[in-house]
């Protein structure tokens, strides 16, 4: 699609606002061939996201500054992004379903991003990488090497130019220095089982109270641990026979689908903050 890009907005809602923007866009050439709304009764704002297309590249930057006037009159926050695939950098540890499933929907196209490296603090994960032809970074921590490695986990991070850190089952907690530097561009994956079975073996935790629903979570990352505004949740419903090793299965294909899709719906600026939740237009 020529000159494609995706418009997200909010803003506190009023009257007026699809008009002004339907406008903009009309006079500017732009055919909108995507449009989702929504009015947050509680919170009284709006939500929208639009995906629209000229018949000549877009200047992105030009729309964007060209909006400003728009979006002062109504005190929007918005972004214009040219429709492409974001480039993401996957962090893990010894784990390897969530990588290998990003992996797979990265080569079939389905994943609306490039995966441009994966981080580790272990070398385990080493040879899935490179057969995947992805520079492998391994970045040891210890306690008293975290702020050293945080620091060359930020250069890695700018150097690939990536848009979005993924942590696929990433076993260390980040700081909150760290966290506040990626705010919004980082997604973490957990079993829903946290906050009712913390620590260690969560899944024997879990047969030995009976659970009916195996769950995992995919959040944003932010200095308060797996509380992040939540993007996307999974739930399999499993029963008696699932001992602890088969819950973790279920377990471990909860986490690749409910991070896959948080992944590619962020990818797609279909995913808006509002407040410490989110909007997601899928």
């Amino acid at each position: 699609m020529t000159g494609s890009f995706t418009l997200t907005l909010s803003c506190p809602n009023r009257s007026g606002i699809v008009h002004a923007v339907s406008s903009f866009l009309l006079r500017r050439g732009c055919d909108i061939s995507e449009y989702r709304q929504f009015d947050d009764p509680v919170r009284e704002r709006l939500f929208l996201r639009a995906q629209a297309s000229t018949g000549r590249e877009a200047d992105v930057a030009g729309l964007a500054g060209d909006f400003e006037a728009v979006a002062a009159d109504f005190e929007m926050s918005y972004s214009f992004a040219p429709d492409r695939p974001a480039r993401i950098l996957v962090m893990v540890s010894k784990l390897g379903h969530c990588l290998n499933d990003l992996l797979f929907r990265w080569r079939a196209g389905s994943l609306s991003a490039d995966i441009v490296a994966v981080v580790s603090n272990h070398e385990d994960l080493r040879p899935m990488a490179e057969a995947a032809g992805l520079p492998f970074v391994h970045i040891p921590v210890t306690p008293a090497t975290k702020p050293a490695a945080e620091a060359r986990l930020l250069r890695v991070v700018e150097e690939h130019d990536a848009e979005l850190v993924v942590l696929a089952r990433y076993m260390q907690v980040l700081s909150d220095q760290t966290c506040k530097a990626l705010e919004g561009r980082a997604i973490n994956i957990h079993h829903s089982f946290l906050p009712g079975f913390k620590g260690a073996k969560p899944y024997h935790q879990a047969y030995s109270r009976g659970v009916k629903l195996v769950g995992a979570t995919a959040h944003y990352v932010t200095p308060d641990l797996d509380e992040g505004p939540i993007i996307e949740q999974e739930v399999i419903r499993i029963d008696h026979t699932h001992d602890p090793k088969a819950l973790q299965t279920v377990g471990r294909d909860a986490e690749a689908l409910a991070l896959s899709r948080a992944v590619r719906w962020h990818c797609e600026r279909r995913v808006l903050p509002n407040g410490h939740s989110t909007v997601v237009f899928t």
